[in-house]
């Protein structure tokens, strides 16, 4: 049954995001980067196209451009009634919410990461065997916006595993999962690729080891000017003690792991969650990032179900500057904007550290989204309800809003389909 349609016209709200998109001319987006002077409106705008089964995993922007990547077959234009058929990947204009009817390339497994390319491009990984009819594209391609074919010149075929994170920066590509290679080179879980050709660097030799629960993946990579985060079911990097996070000096000239370290997910979470950690993000000053986890309520000495701080460039066994608990319920994302720390995954509550699948003393209801106060690591008033499902999966914030993807077809009390996008006001 579709939820109650938001008071205010559809025609106003484009002409809101328009407005915004002009004061705000939106460039290729990745995480740590885009700052807010506010908290976005808990109003989702009414244009935004709906995915009619499966799950949105990842969003890229490229100008005005949305590429939406996941494990679906079908969309919808907001207001139409036409099904429009979509393998995995689609793309529509930000500030109009019409599908792109030239990009429809066929991807035949789930898209978990995306990335913004040069020259109206798109690097799409996963865990496909073919992309575009291109079987050079298995797990990792780069795509033409203007047609959805591959960019000639780029071949990464991923070996062992898929693609779970993607990061550009400059003219390299990061890219984490669970693969033992790409192309010739093997590289497990964590490899940075010439953007133009897909080919290995040889100066970024990085290698997470001592896998947890048998399985070695990069799970979520964010990069500030000068760090690459990663976090996954590791315990080192290049064989330093780095229990499930860890930061990549990207500023070196040969990348080295950085002399960060916590031992904060050092402690096991249930045992059904050999590793925990889950998305991460930094700031866009790059001071601080911010993880979230999965793990089941275990206690206030151990970071499962949580949100937490850390500052990039402390030393010493590092601390969280605060950790905000759910009390039982898994986050997946988390997107930071210096106003706030927007979180998603299937939770209930935030501020519920004496809650274990209850609300305990304090608890605030923030169904399935919720945000944070960055300094304080208290939630934050916006509280737009969603259905809650999975959980959400992608986050990305832009000049004009956020945008979020998830499973299910409630956001802000309103009919939206896996994906929406709060407005700054």
């Amino acid at each position: 049954m579709f939820a109650r349609k938001s008071p205010r016209p559809a025609v106003a709200t484009a002409s809101l995001l328009a407005g915004a998109l002009l004061l705000f001319p939106p460039a290729a987006a990745s995480a740590g980067g885009v700052p807010h002077a506010g908290v976005v409106s808990a109003d989702p705008v009414d244009t935004t196209p709906h995915v009619l089964d499966g799950i949105v995993n990842a969003f890229a922007l490229a100008g005005t451009t949305v590429i939406v990547g996941g494990d679906f077959g079908q969309v919808r234009e907001a207001g139409g009634s036409r099904s429009l058929s979509r393998s995995n990947l689609f793309a529509f204009d930000l500030r109009t919410g019409r599908v792109d009817p030239r990009f429809a390339p066929r991807l035949d497994g789930p898209v978990h990461a995306l990335a913004a390319g040069p020259d109206g491009s798109v690097y799409a990984g996963g865990a496909f065997y073919s992309a575009a009819g291109a079987r050079e594209g298995r797990g990792l391609v780069r795509l033409s916006l203007a047609d959805g074919s591959p960019v000639p010149g780029f071949a990464a075929a991923v070996r062992g595993g898929g693609v779970s994170s993607l990061v550009l920066r400059g003219g390299h590509l990061y890219a984490g999962g669970d693969f033992t290679g790409i192309g010739r080179a093997a590289r497990p879980a964590l490899a940075r690729l010439d953007a133009a050709t897909g080919e290995a660097d040889p100066a970024f030799t990085v290698t997470p080891g001592g896998a947890l629960g048998g399985d070695l993946k990069v799970y979520a990579m964010a990069a500030s000017r000068d760090r690459l985060a990663v976090d996954g079911s590791f315990t080192t990097l290049d064989g330093l003690r780095r229990p499930q996070v860890g930061l990549i000096d990207i500023g070196a000239a040969r990348p080295r792991v950085d002399a960060w370290r916590t031992e904060s997910y050092a402690a096991a979470c249930k045992e059904a969650f050999p590793s925990y950690v889950r998305g991460l993000d930094f700031s866009p000053d790059g001071q601080y990032f911010v993880v979230v986890t999965t793990g089941g309520a275990k206690g206030t000495r151990k970071l499962c179900d949580s949100a937490a701080r850390f500052g990039t460039y402390s030393r010493g066994p590092v601390k969280p500057a605060w950790i905000n608990y759910t009390g039982g319920d898994s986050l997946y994302s988390v997107a930071v904007t210096g106003s706030a720390v927007y979180v998603g995954g299937h939770q209930r509550w935030l501020d519920n550290p004496g809650g274990s699948d209850t609300a305990g003393p304090g608890a605030k209801a923030r169904p399935g989204i919720g945000a944070i106060d960055p300094a304080t690591g208290k939630a934050l008033a916006w509280n737009p309800t969603r259905e809650r499902g999975i959980g959400v999966k992608a986050f990305l914030p832009h000049k004009g809003g956020l945008l979020v993807g998830s499973d299910t077809t409630r956001l802000g009390r309103e009919y939206h389909a896996r994906v929406g996008m709060f407005p700054l006001p």
